[in-house]
């Protein structure tokens, strides 16, 4: 597997953690005032997968554009 294909299936796969992030989030805020105090575990775990997607897509962009 090239690592432009390796970058990819990294892609994909964060986006799909970084949806399922998202729901969670989402579905707390939902249910607010139950469990908020998990506002800032939940949160932070969305802002570092998000973060983590970020850096993936800049990094395929740059192998796609080095092609």
């Amino acid at each position: 597997m090239s690592n432009l294909e390796e970058l990819q299936k990294k892609v994909r796969k964060l986006q799909s953690r970084a949806g399922t992030a998202k729901m969670e989030l989402h579905d707390l805020a939902e249910d607010l005032p139950v469990n908020w105090t998990q506002i800032k575990v939940v949160a932070e775990r969305t802002f570092a997968v998000f973060a983590e997607l970020d850096a993936a897509k800049r990094d395929l962009a740059a192998s796609e554009t080095a092609r």
